[in-house]
């Protein structure tokens, strides 16, 4: 029998806080946290005490680096809300936990700095959110900064992001005398009281010196929102004084979730304003689990055929697990989201991806680092739990008897590597033990042994990625590693077609080994997705059906090591047009073996390149320095793409430089610009590097120089 009901299920609500790094997002769930009554103290980022932020170096980088899933109860209208808070971080190098945040959220708040505006991450998220169709509230925050500006911040909202940004609330003055908001819904002044931290505020009739602005913005609020109730429309024409609050707040919450408009509130959660709006808005606007579209998955012994689970507790089993942490006291902590049916603590689950069943021993609800214990995690909650032996990011828990994998996270590969050894040599178990975890919980960290010089490299997203996961050796782990000089990550690819026949023979005392094949190998169609393309022209069975796949298997496995200097080759065609065999000597395996020959000799004719990767970068920089900017990149050889001004003056910079070139860039842009310009970059994509430049990683790193052309 189903312990959770369906009518819980309209309270519940899973958001995350998605933005650029700095726009507060950190601070506001910190607020959240303390207005629903789970934290007495209101923890400060910039005091390294915040809650969310339990990590030590997210305290001392006052960043937030893992998402935490913490679980709050607010009173909205006479009902208990209860809100799952996903904190995302903003940092592009953590992409993937923001990915992963976003495919189990129902709903977001886009948090936008009220002087910074839109910033380049915060477009970022916004359009990984349009990927997982997340509806968003957007929440304008630090209004009492100098420099504030909440329509201006809309108008961008509009420009930059495409966005039907609706403002459903106006501020009551801006920077040092932001005293409150106008709620355009009810039409009234909400007043925070500065000496009880914001906790305490009061409902006014809206001031005089505000009304004309209030009416304006009200109306076109209405007039946006007419659209999605016909009722509404006919009330806005006749007369748009009969129009209820119950029915405005309605039109929203369609509009919202149907995600045709983005509602827009404003506040200053460091100073403790608008921090209970928000969380209204969270619960009037936002979807619940029952809101959201069936979620559906494929059946794991047919992938075309397609299943669905919908949100109800009496429907079979399906959850998701988004995130493995490690925790200090209870061990490896995995978070999923159920979609359908429940989880009970010390019942078994099956895991699709390994095939196995696994029990889960206990059950909890976090509060930041903290646990609470829980006897089952229901239909549309996000939980976690301890036990599992064999958990990945991104696996479906399910039931045995009705199997279902639930869209996997795509991650991208990791563009940087360095080269880790531990100080002492006792210490060796105790880095690969730490290496191994941190790789489980991160899909985008990986670690591997160079067979030739028997170092164990790490690669991630960027240097700040590897360095937070060196941190994290040292604390978590208590290891000490020495770290080799970043590298950067290449691949290879090949310029023409190259028709070759490859035969393969061997004779030993007994049965011998044989295959035979003409194959075209050449460079892969440009609107090919993967990595080989394999097409089968072999008429009348010169070669029979079964060794086909064998010389597929032979050229997957090839294309791992590259002729240059293996490293691995991206994209690849090969038609495999002719061939003979022997009807003792052949077997499946001459086959696989007689592709890897056949791919290594014509890989080396077929005219192979370095590929590099390029990053995209962005630079705010004041007027004065932008040339000196411009010029620093030029010479690391990057391409400027275009040059724009924000709003407070400084310029963004918007280039494509190659990663190999952007080592240690933080520092030297701080000395070119005495610290005044911020930069961000993410990976962009792979091009060919010049012969020059590929030669001289080829003799660093002892490849094959004379293959250059």
């Amino acid at each position: 029998m189903a312990k959770g009901s369906k009518d819980t299920l309209k309270f519940t609500r899973n958001i995350g806080i998605m933005a650029h790094i700095d726009a507060g997002k950190t601070t506001t769930s910190e607020r959240i946290l303390f207005y629903t009554g789970l934290t007495h103290k209101i923890g400060e980022v910039h005091e390294g005490a915040a809650t969310m932020d339990w990590m030590e170096q997210e305290q001392e980088r006052g960043i937030t680096i893992t998402s935490a899933a913490t679980t709050a109860n607010w009173k909205y209208k006479d009902n208990t809300f209860k809100i799952n808070l996903i904190d995302t971080p903003g940092h592009v190098d953590f992409t993937v936990e923001v990915e992963r945040s976003l495919r189990v959220l129902d709903g977001a708040v886009a948090a936008f700095c009220a002087v910074g505006g839109v910033e380049p991450q915060s477009e970022t998220v916004w359009r990984q959110a349009d990927k997982y169709k997340v509806p968003r509230i957007g929440y304008v925050n630090k209004m009492d900064r100098s420099g504030a500006n909440f329509f201006d911040v809309v108008r961008q909202i509009k420009e930059m992001l495409g966005a039907n940004a609706m403002p459903i609330q106006i501020p009551i003055g801006a920077e040092e005398s932001f005293k409150g908001v106008v709620d355009l819904v009810t039409m009234k002044a909400y007043y925070w009281h500065d000496e009880t931290m914001g906790a305490q505020y009061d409902v006014f009739d809206i001031p005089d010196d505000l009304i004309d602005e209030a009416n304006e913005w009200h109306d076109k609020m209405l007039e946006t929102i007419a659209e999605f109730d016909d009722q509404l429309m006919e009330k806005y024409f006749d007369d748009p004084s009969t129009i209820t609050e119950d029915e405005i707040r309605s039109a929203i919450r369609k509009g919202t979730i149907s995600m045709q408009i983005n509602p827009v509130i404003c506040g200053s959660s460091f100073k403790n304003k608008g921090v209970q709006t928000l969380l209204d808005s969270v619960c009037a606007y936002l979807p619940s689990p029952l809101d959201t579209e069936s979620i559906t998955g494929t059946d794991p012994s047919d992938s075309t055929k397609e299943l669905v689970r919908h949100a109800d507790p009496s429907e079979p089993l399906s959850a998701l697990a988004f995130k493995i942490a490690t925790d200090p006291y209870v061990g490896r902590l995995c978070f999923f989201r159920v979609y359908s049916g429940e989880i009970e603590a010390g019942s078994y689950v099956y895991n699709s991806r390994s095939g196995k069943k696994e029990r889960i021993s206990r059950l909890f609800q976090m509060h930041s680092s903290k646990q609470n214990p829980k006897e089952f995690i229901g239909t549309g909650d996000i939980g976690a739990g301890v036990g599992f032996k064999d958990i990945r990011t991104g696996d479906t828990l399910c039931d045995e008897k009705n199997p279902i994998i639930l869209e996997a996270i795509d991650f991208p590969e990791p563009v940087i590597g360095i080269a880790v050894e531990p100080k002492t040599q006792k210490d060796l178990d105790k880095l690969s033990t730490g290496l191994a975890k941190l790789a489980e919980e991160d899909p985008t960290f990986t670690v591997k042994t160079d067979e030739e010089t028997g170092q164990t490299v790490i690669s991630g997203m960027g240097e700040l990625h590897l360095e937070i996961i060196i941190d994290r050796l040292k604390r978590e782990f208590k290891v000490e590693a020495n770290q080799g000089r970043p590298q950067v990550t290449y691949k290879e690819a090949i310029t023409k077609s190259v028709e070759l026949r490859e035969t393969y023979k061997k004779q030993t005392g007994g049965r011998g080994k044989f295959a035979d094949m003409i194959v075209r190998v050449e460079p892969a169609d440009p609107d090919f997705e993967g990595n080989l393309q394999f097409i089968d022209e072999v008429k009348g069975g010169n070669i029979p059906k079964e060794y086909i796949p064998s010389i597929q298997k032979g050229f997957e496995h090839a294309m791992k090591n590259g002729v240059l200097a293996g490293y691995s080759m991206d994209k690849l065609k090969v038609t495999v047009i002719d061939g003979s065999y022997h009807a003792v000597d052949s077997d499946q395996l001459s086959f696989e073996i007689c592709a890897m020959q056949a791919y290594k000799s014509a890989v080396e004719k077929a005219g192979p390149v370095l590929l590099e990767p390029i990053m995209k970068v962005e630079v705010v920089t004041p007027e004065e320095s932008m040339g000196d900017v411009i010029s620093d990149l030029n010479k690391r050889r990057g391409q400027v793409e275009g040059m724009e001004s924000n709003r407070s003056g400084a310029r963004v910079v918007k280039a494509r430089t190659p990663l190999a070139e952007m080592f240690g860039y933080v520092t030297s842009l701080r000395t070119i610009t005495s610290g005044r310009a911020t930069s961000t970059m993410s990976f962009s994509h792979f091009e060919p590097v010049s012969a020059s430049i590929a030669k001289e990683v080829l003799t660093e790193v002892g490849g094959r120089v004379d293959l250059i052309k």
